[in-house]
């Protein structure tokens, strides 16, 4: 009996390797073995980097928090404990984009906590 080697199948995982590895610099886009070992570090890299990018867009919303609510003489722990206390449900991607994008509607909701 003839060996079956399932040849198009090879080719398009051979194909969808090479696909991807196309903008990469020398034997990375032209050599398939070295071509698939960058293609999968990428590959590892985007998955871990999308957790990142979730870490560093909380840090940036609370320095961004943190400084607002600085200026109007309260810590960032101090006003996010009386939000919890007052029952106000804002996230701090909103009180982000307050902050910077709406002071005066952000000092209202930091009037509202004070008080």
């Amino acid at each position: 009996m003839p060996r079956a080697t399932n040849n198009p199948a090879s080719r398009a995982r051979r194909k969808k390797i090479m696909k991807a590895a196309r903008g990469y610099f020398g034997a990375r886009s032209k050599v398939y073995t070295v071509a698939k070992n960058t293609v999968e570090k990428g590959w590892q890299y985007a998955f871990r980097d999308r957790k990142f990018k979730k870490r560093l867009y909380r840090r940036l919303w609370i320095a961004r928090i943190n400084a607002a609510t600085r200026m109007e003489g309260l810590s960032y722990s101090r006003f996010i404990h009386a939000l919890a206390q007052k029952g106000i449900a804002l996230n701090r991607k909103a009180l982000a984009d307050l902050a910077l994008n709406h002071p005066r509607t952000f000092k209202a909701v930091l009037d509202k906590v004070k008080n």
